[in-house]
């Protein structure tokens, strides 16, 4: 297993809010291409919601260790399953499924010769 891969979620504020979001709550990431505002754009979505917000891509919103829409964008398929991790006053943090992952992130705290490529 590689190190995770975190994201933070976005713009809450604009959609239905963040206080429904807990813990283990699975979210859908969705390429955004043709986004008016950012190309590398990467919605949120929830069953039964909708879009929920994005994949934060500046930053002044991409909280701790995440990667930003950018980073991630050619590291994912078209469509990614992430679940939450925390729930912060400034963003919502949540692991990327590794099996959605194009890119296999490299645990560097291993032994150089127990890296697997």
């Amino acid at each position: 297993m590689g190190k995770k891969v975190f994201i933070t979620i976005t713009g809450t504020n604009h959609y239905l809010g963040d206080e429904f979001l807990e813990k283990g709550t699975r979210v859908t990431l969705i390429k955004d291409p043709d986004n008016k505002y950012d190309h590398e754009a990467i919605r949120v979505e929830m069953e039964g919601l909708g879009k929920i917000g994005y994949v934060a891509n500046s930053t002044y919103t991409v909280l701790g260790e995440s990667f930003s829409a950018g980073r991630l964008y050619d590291k994912i398929g078209d469509k990614a399953v992430a679940r939450v991790k925390y729930v912060l006053p400034k963003g919502v943090i949540c692991s990327v499924r590794e099996k959605d992952l194009l890119w296999k992130p490299l645990d560097l705290r291993k032994a150089p010769d127990q890296v697997v490529f």
